[in-house]
């Protein structure tokens, strides 16, 4: 028994001391799933006496009005006979308290700490842990009592403060409820019984403490409370008769204590029949054995959140990487590899294997051609342009078989239109390359991880593509330069020839051409654009992809890989600094992980021995 309660305690003590306790979270937690005995009572119910003759020691604060104003997580833990006792803060790791009347002092001061002087509440938790041969394995919560009214100082609202505060430790299904009642007060108007039925209406998890037995007005006694038959619980009723105020300013000690009350309740003759089962020590007893009963019908679903909470654990470690080499080498080989990562996941944006590379092959098989086809050849070719460019080709001397010259001017002040469109057609690719950059880096974990690094490869990813750019505008430029540059003989070999200009030699020179030869060289002209622009509709592409994606794919990062080899290692380990929030993250997680690792190890060897 011992055994699996010290368990239970020591991983509770290791859920607090990481700050995995649940009691500000709404998810649940380790520390939610292992039961605790939360001790309620209404002010100046006897609760603190109650965990004073069941610790043995006076280690909590008293006075008058609402002393506990904090929760206090209090950890038993049994060690072996002839030690010396002492008390540890999870706020003070390094500080042991052998003198309990200092211990009483921290816990004063600590809540001062939070709360200030003023006498407001707190729902922060004191967590103490105390180290003694006289105690049995138990953890216990401690909270500020119930009052019905505010006193000088608090707040109007404090009674509803506290209510809401005990509630919020009670209704969690783990929580055993140790309900303190005073038997000099009607039962009926206790706080304890109360918000106890309110939260656990069939009793399963509520345990009842009578307290100040000895203090009831003479000819009246408690005997149908303890026997149950007053009000029953599913536990029974357990008696304790705590010391006075007169034995705490003598300094009774704790021991005598007890003895007394074990005399009290063998000798008075009304409750004799019940003194097996009366007294701070047997309730000791009660509590350990029960919370031991419970925390084995809880392994099941302990076991199952544990190991849930694993596999969440190790999930998001993986995504945050693992820390960063502390050599130079090692620092390069991590730089290098998450850029390879990066690298391979941009390159499965342009083959298809993630979306976005699509979006290159919608501007070649659609904005291309409209660009294309919105371009104004009529206006080149209109009858005024074409007498124009012919009449002046011509020069001082008319042509006579075909306009040569005058054709090639045509071509070339149609052909070379189609640059805005190649032009166009480069940069939608660019824009297009660029945003896979940024979709790359975003889908890239390690690269969230160090952001020098993510800045210096997006820097480096986006001056290579505007050099590609500047190569592929250059190239697919030419390839229209170069259809306005040449024109083949074969092209003046069938040019329809036509002898009669149907001209008026007695008119001006710029009136030499009739309008339907006119409109036979603007009909041949067009013809041969428009062959040109389909030959560029395919050749364009070609070109963007040999010298934008193609180089995309291939030499991405060699600028910046060739730059790397020549950082010094301080510059190196620049790139590698982390963001601190996701260093605490990770040092949170691991730890966390390590704790429930070794609790699950732990209550899986428990499970196994049943």
């Amino acid at each position: 028994m011992e055994n699996l309660i010290s368990l239970v305690n020591k991983i509770q003590r290791a859920c607090t001391a990481l700050g995995d306790h649940g009691e500000d979270s709404a998810l649940p937690t380790l520390w939610d799933s292992l039961p605790a005995i939360a001790v309620v009572g209404g002010q100046s119910s006897g609760k603190s006496s109650v965990l004073e003759s069941i610790v043995g020691k006076d280690f909590l604060p008293r006075g008058s009005g609402i002393v506990t104003r904090r929760p206090l997580v209090l950890q038993l833990i049994k060690i072996d006979e002839g030690s010396t006792e002492y008390a540890e803060f999870l706020h003070l790791p390094r500080k042991r308290f052998t003198d309990f009347t200092a211990v009483r002092k921290e816990i004063a001061d600590e809540t001062d700490r939070e709360t200030g002087l003023s006498k407001q509440i707190s729902s922060v938790p004191i967590h103490l842990s105390i180290y003694s041969p006289n105690v049995v394995n138990l953890t216990l919560v401690d909270l500020p009592g119930l009052t019905k009214v505010a006193v000088e100082g608090q707040s109007d609202n404090i009674v509803q403060d506290i209510e809401n505060m005990v509630r919020s430790f009670i209704e969690k299904p783990n929580c055993i409820i140790l309900a303190i009642s005073p038997a000099n007060q009607d039962l009926a108007t206790s706080d304890a019984i109360r918000i106890s039925r309110e939260v656990d209406p069939t009793g399963d998890r509520t345990l009842g403490v009578l307290t100040k037995i000895d203090l009831m007005d003479k000819g009246t006694d408690a005997v149908e409370i303890l026997e149950g038959k007053s009000y029953r619980l599913k536990f029974p009723w357990v008696g304790v008769v705590n010391r006075s105020q007169a034995d705490i300013n003598k300094n009774v000690d704790m021991i005598a204590a007890r003895r007394r009350e074990c005399e009290y309740f063998s000798t008075t003759p009304e409750y004799k029949h019940l003194a097996p089962r009366m007294g701070s020590e047997h309730l000791a007893r009660v509590l350990s054995k029960h919370l031991e009963t419970v925390i084995k019908s809880k392994i099941p679903g302990i076991q199952s959140l544990i190991s849930k909470t694993v596999a969440e654990l190790e999930t998001e470690l993986s995504l945050l990487g693992k820390p960063i080499s502390a050599d130079a080498g090692g620092k390069l080989y991590t730089v290098m590899e998450i850029c390879r990562l990066f690298d391979g996941i941009y390159k499965e944006h342009l083959d298809g294997v993630r979306s976005g590379g699509d979006k290159i092959y919608n501007v070649f098989d659609n904005q291309l051609p409209a660009a294309l086809k919105r371009l104004q050849f009529d206006k080149q070719l209109s009858m005024e342009n074409i007498r124009k460019l012919i009449t002046e080709a011509d020069g001082y001397q008319p042509h006579l078989i075909a306009p040569e010259q005058g054709y090639r001017r045509l071509i070339e002040s149609s052909i070379v239109s189609m640059r805005g469109p190649a032009e166009a057609a480069v940069d939608a690719v660019h824009i297009i390359l660029k945003d896979l950059v940024r979709k790359a880096i975003s889908e890239t974990p390690e690269l969230k991880q160090y952001p020098a690094l993510r800045l210096e490869v997006t820097n480096a990813a986006t001056e290579s593509l505007k050099r590609m750019r500047e190569q592929s505008k250059k190239a697919t430029l030419q390839l229209v330069d170069m259809e306005c540059s040449y024109l083949t003989a074969d092209f003046f070999r069938n040019l329809p020839q036509d002898v009669e200009k149907g001209g008026n030699p007695s008119h001006s020179i710029f009136d030499r051409y009739n309008d339907s030869y006119l409109r036979r060289i603007g009909t041949t002209v067009l013809a041969y654009v428009n062959m040109v622009c389909v030959s560029l509709r395919n050749s364009i592409p070609k070109s963007v992809v040999y010298c934008q994606v193609r180089e995309a794919k291939r030499a991405l990062l060699d600028e910046f890989f060739i730059e790397l080899g020549k950082l010094e290692t301080k510059k190196l380990s620049s790139l590698l600094n982390e963001d601190p929030a996701v260093m605490e993250r990770r040092s949170a997680i691991t730890k966390r992980l390590e704790l429930y690792r070794s609790a699950q190890a732990e209550i899986d060897s428990v499970a196994w021995a049943k």
